[in-house]
C-alpha cells in the first residue's frame, strides 16, 4: 500500500515540469513590466533558468522525500514534509540561477542584488503555495477515484454473487441421489464440487484463462453426474493465452448457457475456441435465432463492460450454435 501512495507516474513529472515553466514564464512577466530596463534577452534567459532549476529541485526533492523520508517518519508528518520540500525547491531554485549569473551584468542580477536573499524566500513560500493548492485538488481526485473504484467493485461483488445458485442447487441434489445408487460416485462428485467452490470464492474478479478452463472442466464433471457423460468437451489449445485475464466464471457461464439451452436428450457437444480478439464457445445442441440476454448473460454482458474487457455476441457458426466474449484490442 506504501508503494502506490508514494509512486510518481510519468506524466506526474510532466506536470511538475510544466508548472516550473509557467512559473518562470509569470516571472518573467513581472520582471518586464516592472522596469523598463529588465525589457532584455537577458531577464527571460535568467527567468527560464529559474523555472528549470525549480523544477529540477521539485523533481530531486519530491524523489528523496518519497525515497528517503517520507517511509521513515509517521504518516501524520507527511504534510509537513511535503510542504516544506515545496518551499525549498522554489527558495533554491531562485537562489541557484542568481548565483550562477551573479557575475554577468545581467540587469535583473543588479536590481535585485540588495535584496535577492528575500525574493528567494518569496518565490519559496509561492512555489509552497502552488504546491497546498495542487495537494487539494489531487487529494478530491483519489477520493473521487476511489469511491469510483469501490462502487465498481461493489457492482461486479454483486453481479458475481447472482451466479450459480441453481448450478449448486442442482449439483447437491445429483450427489444425494448418487449416495444410495454409487457411493463412489457421489465421493467423486462431492470432491468436484469442493474444488468447483473452493475457485469459486476467489475474491479476483478477473482470473487467468487457464484458471477458467480449471473451472470450465470441473463444472461439466459436475454437470455430467445429471447428464450421464453426454456432455462432451472439446477445447483447443490455448497455451499461448494461459496467462490472459477475463472475468471469473465467464466461459463457464457461457457453457452452462449451452447445456442449459442446447441440451436435447442426446450427446451434447461444446466446443471452447480462441483467436487473437474473441472466445467463442460453441454447441451443436437446440438453436435459436432470437437469443434474450436473461439473467446469466446480461450478467456477463455488465461484468465485461464495468472491467473494460469486452463484449457478448451471439451467433450461428457452422451450423452451431455459438457465444463469443469479444475482447478489447487495448484493455486497460
Amino acid at each position: 500500500m506504501l508503494k502506490n501512495e508514494l509512486k510518481i507516474l510519468p506524466k506526474d513529472w510532466i506536470n511538475i515540469l510544466i508548472i516550473g515553466i509557467l512559473f518562470g514564464f509569470f516571472q518573467s512577466l513581472i520582471f518586464y513590466f516592472l522596469n523598463e530596463n529588465l525589457q532584455t534577452i537577458s531577464t527571460i534567459v535568467f527567468s527560464i533558468s529559474t523555472a528549470f532549476f525549480i523544477a529540477i529541485f521539485a523533481m530531486i526533492l519530491i524523489t528523496l522525500s518519497n525515497r528517503y523520508f517520507l517511509p521513515k517518519i509517521d504518516k501524520k508528518y507527511w504534510y509537513v514534509i511535503s510542504l516544506s520540500f515545496s518551499f525549498l525547491s522554489g527558495f533554491l531554485g531562485f537562489l541557484v540561477p542568481y548565483f550562477i549569473f551573479i557575475d554577468t551584468k545581467f540587469e535583473v542580477i543588479v536590481l535585485i542584488s540588495t535584496f535577492w536573499f528575500n525574493i528567494s524566500v518569496v518565490v519559496g513560500f509561492l512555489t509552497l503555495l502552488i504546491a497546498l493548492i495542487l495537494h487539494q485538488f489531487v487529494s478530491l481526485k483519489n477520493k473521487n477515484s476511489q469511491i469510483e473504484k469501490e462502487i465498481l467493485e461493489s457492482k461486479l461483488k454483486s453481479l458475481e454473487n447472482e451466479l450459480n445458485p441453481h448450478f449448486l442447487f442442482n449439483a447437491l441434489n445429483s450427489v444425494s441421489q448418487l449416495i444410495y445408487s454409487d457411493k463412489q460416485k457421489a465421493e467423486n462428485a462431492v470432491l468436484q464440487l469442493s474444488k468447483f467452490l473452493r475457485n469459486a470464492i476467489n475474491k479476483e474478479s478477473l482470473v487467468t484463462l487457464e484458471n477458467e478452463i480449471l473451472m470450465v472442466k470441473t463444472y461439466v464433471n459436475i454437470e455430467n453426474i445429471r447428464f450421464d457423460n453426454k456432455i462432451v468437451l472439446h477445447i483447443d489449445d490455448y497455451s499461448n493465452l494461459q496467462l490472459e485475464k477475463i472475468p471469473k466464471f465467464s466461459i463457464q457461464l457461457l457453457v452452462e448457457n449451452s447445456i442449459k439451452h442446447g441440451y436435447l436428450g442426446k450427446e451434447l457437444n461444446i466446443y471452447i475456441k480462441f483467436d487473437k480478439n474473441s472466445i467463442t464457445v460453441l454447441n451443436d445442441g437446440k438453436k435459436s435465432l432470437n437469443i434474450k440476454f436473461k439473467t446469466g448473460l446480461s450478467n456477463l454482458q455488465n461484468r465485461l463492460r464495468l472491467l473494460n474487457i469486452g463484449e457478448l455476441e451471439t451467433s450461428i457458426k457452422d451450423e452451431n450454435m455459438a457465444f463469443s466474449i469479444i475482447l478489447k484490442k487495448d484493455k486497460n
